[in-house]
């Protein structure tokens, strides 16, 4: 351990401070401004929201056609999860850390690409942005959602 070693572990905790204070009080923020978009949401709102992202993960991602085999219902089932998912996120993180570590290992169990995350979540943020003009809960469902697909 020398001088440079010191100089180096300084400049990461103090960088590492000023991500911290960069977030201080902005989780609950989002939470309130995620929480108000999803309330305004309402159910009919989403059927057509939630058809629009299949169809542009579609476009995108061809290949998730093979993993989306199931009735129109199930589908909409599995969006409206997610997009509870999203806000559970803020409200309960220590409890989705293990519904995540399940989801994960269903689809591993599934065989499921992970190179296909990337184009789901894309097509949401799509959706939500045109959903949406509050920024905060774009970012919001963004940072969330990228969080749930890693």
């Amino acid at each position: 351990w020398s001088s440079d070693h010191e100089v180096a572990w300084s400049w990461l905790w103090q960088n590492v401070a000023v991500m911290l204070d960069g977030q201080t009080g902005k989780p609950a923020r989002q939470e309130q401004a995620l929480s108000r978009m999803l309330t305004a949401m309402q159910a009919e709102d989403r059927s057509p929201l939630f058809l629009d992202v299949y169809r542009r993960f579609f476009e995108v991602a061809p290949a998730g056609m093979d993993f989306f085999k199931q009735s129109t219902t199930r589908l909409h089932f599995i969006a409206d999860k997610l997009v509870s998912m999203t806000l559970e996120m803020y409200r309960e993180p220590k409890r989705m850390v293990e519904d995540l570590s399940a989801l994960g290992l269903r689809h591993v169990g599934y065989s499921i690409p992970t190179d296909l995350f990337g184009p789901l979540v894309t097509a949401w943020v799509q959706v939500v942005r045109m959903l949406t003009g509050d920024g905060e809960a774009e970012e919001s469902f963004t940072w969330s959602l990228n969080l749930i697909s890693r």
